[in-house]
């Protein structure tokens, strides 16, 4: 009863199973199954299609998804846009003379002479025609923005909340840096997302900042993409190519967006002891991650055990449910042991990561604004 239309979508559905065994018991179809795995976006459609219009539909489906779900939708009567409810994804318009146009990262704008008209809100839902743009739904007032995106998987010339990533990552490194008194000879970022934390680092501490490792980019995808961990690995291995006259008899300090399973890093780092590094230092920008995300693909993982974080708590506590209170404090005695026991294992002469209060201050956003749960577990539904 809505019509043709086209529809994309961006975000995880958690309680994909349950909304599909509903639809099934409401006589719906599916045409995209993949075992026994229904298309995310399909499922989102024929939520859509129980509304009266566009706008009432998107809004039963915004209600009815657990995780997130951000969506365009390609209709006869224009572009309908609608940000996640709680806005764990951005949705930002931008206009020029005679055209508007929706996008998830503002740097796609810039070249194409879009200007940023704004950012919707958690849950707003706007439609775009030639005529310009047109509220359907108001914004929520609980925003929870995924803070990964200005750490690691936001692009560098992109502003969420009017606030730009490459811009963070430096107070990220600076703030690192205040922290620090490592002695070093040199600051490198591991490529891409660690370069502009390095910058940052470099700048405040007043040690250079050198690339002892370019980046080959022609073939290689960013190498938390594929889901099996070998190509994984094969990917960070070829994507990073060594200068030996950088590393070798240095005392080398390199910022890193996080430590997500540690394999990659591993791999790299005893490179660096192959080209006879003197020492190695690594500061990283964000807190350890010790809860798997429920809300998104991009730093998801089958198992909150191959979290370098976790498996270090295993280590020290062993096997059964754990109190990760301690662990989540940065000064206290469990955390620090964690923190040593992950520098012992990839081989690092130290390792210090950000606090969660001075990310929170880098990124520039209230706490409650913010999704931190991979760091602290907050869950914040409504």
């Amino acid at each position: 009863h809505l019509g043709v239309y086209a529809i994309v979508t961006v975000g995880l559905i958690s309680n994909l199973k349950e909304l599909v065994e509903d639809a099934f018991k409401n006589g719906t179809h599916f045409s995209e199954m993949t075992g026994d795995e229904v298309n995310p976006t399909e499922l989102v459609s024929t939520l859509i299609n129980r509304g009266a219009t566009f706008t009432e539909g998107i809004a039963i489906a915004q209600e009815a998804v657990r995780g997130s779900c951000s969506m365009l939708l390609l209709t006869e009567d224009g572009v309908y846009a609608a940000r996640d409810r709680l806005g764990r994804t951005p949705i930002i318009i931008g206009k020029k003379d005679g055209a508007c146009a929706a996008t998830l990262e503002t740097c796609a704008f810039p070249n194409l002479g879009y200007d940023i008209d704004r950012y919707l809100g958690p849950g707003e839902i706007v439609l775009l025609t030639p005529d310009g743009i047109e509220q359907k739904k108001a914004p929520g007032e609980t925003m929870q923005i995924c803070s990964f995106l200005w750490v690691y998987y936001g692009y560098p010339a992109s502003n969420y909340e009017g606030i730009n990533v490459e811009d963070v990552r430096n107070r990220c490194g600076a703030a690192l840096a205040r922290r620090d008194d490592t002695q070093v000879d040199i600051v490198a970022g591991i490529p891409d997302s660690g370069t502009a934390h390095g910058l940052g680092y470099s700048n405040e501490s007043g040690f250079p900042y050198r690339r002892p490792y370019v980046k080959y980019t022609p073939t290689w995808p960013r190498s938390f993409m594929p889901q099996d961990q070998r190509i994984r690995e094969v990917v960070a291995r070829m994507k990073l190519i060594w200068i030996k006259e950088f590393v070798k008899g240095k005392k080398l300090l390199f910022c890193e967006d996080s430590i997500v399973r540690g394999t990659q890093l591993r791999d790299t780092i005893l490179r660096l002891h192959e080209h006879d590094v003197s020492e190695v230092h690594m500061r990283v920008a964000c807190p350890p991650l010790l809860y798997g995300c429920k809300y998104l693909n991009f730093s998801r993982s089958k198992d909150e055990f191959d979290l370098a974080a976790r498996r270090a708590v295993r280590e020290l506590e062993g096997e059964g449910d754990v109190d990760l209170t301690e662990y989540k404090n940065p000064c206290s005695e469990k955390c620090c042991a964690m923190t040593e026991t992950i520098c012992k294992r990839l081989n690092l002469t130290s390792l210090q990561y950000q606090t969660l209060e001075d990310l929170v201050a880098a990124i520039g956003l209230p706490k409650e604004k913010l999704c931190t749960f991979c760091w602290d577990g907050v869950d914040v539904q409504e």
